[in-house]
């Protein structure tokens, strides 16, 4: 398992953050050497440089935007042929402003799971600044 979480304030209304975290296609403009799209229950993000690269395709499986004081979340299934797994994002109310948390089980299917662990140990870095440009 390559779970990992990331943990961010910031001082945007948690309506304003969950925006800019949902924003399907602003996390292609935080990923590098990405595009994403989206298509009602189901976003694919398509990694790529020139003609090479490959797909991460994910199933919305549940979405409930923050209300008032009741924290918003959503998951996304990844079923494609080279990542699966699933990523968590929830947003609440804190302080002045509101925390957004990011857990993610990131697997690249290929590699054998002894490589779960520095598979996580990379993609943190790469996720927690993601995060910050989309709260940006």
């Amino acid at each position: 398992m390559t779970e990992f979480r990331i943990v961010r304030a910031t001082a945007l209304t948690p309506e304003a953050a969950w925006r800019r975290v949902t924003d399907w296609p602003r996390h292609g403009r935080a990923m590098p050497l990405t595009t994403v799209r989206a298509d009602g229950a189901t976003v694919t993000a398509r990694t790529a440089l020139g003609r090479f690269g490959f797909d991460d395709v994910m199933d919305l499986a549940h979405w409930q935007p923050p209300h008032g004081d009741t924290p918003g979340s959503c998951r996304l299934v990844k079923r494609g042929p080279l990542i699966t797994g699933w990523a968590e994002v929830e947003v609440r109310r804190h302080r002045d402003g509101s925390l957004v948390r990011w857990r993610e089980d990131l697997r690249l299917a290929p590699l054998p799971t002894l490589l779960d662990r520095p598979t996580a140990w990379c993609a943190r870095p790469l996720f927690r600044h993601a995060l910050r440009a989309l709260l940006r």
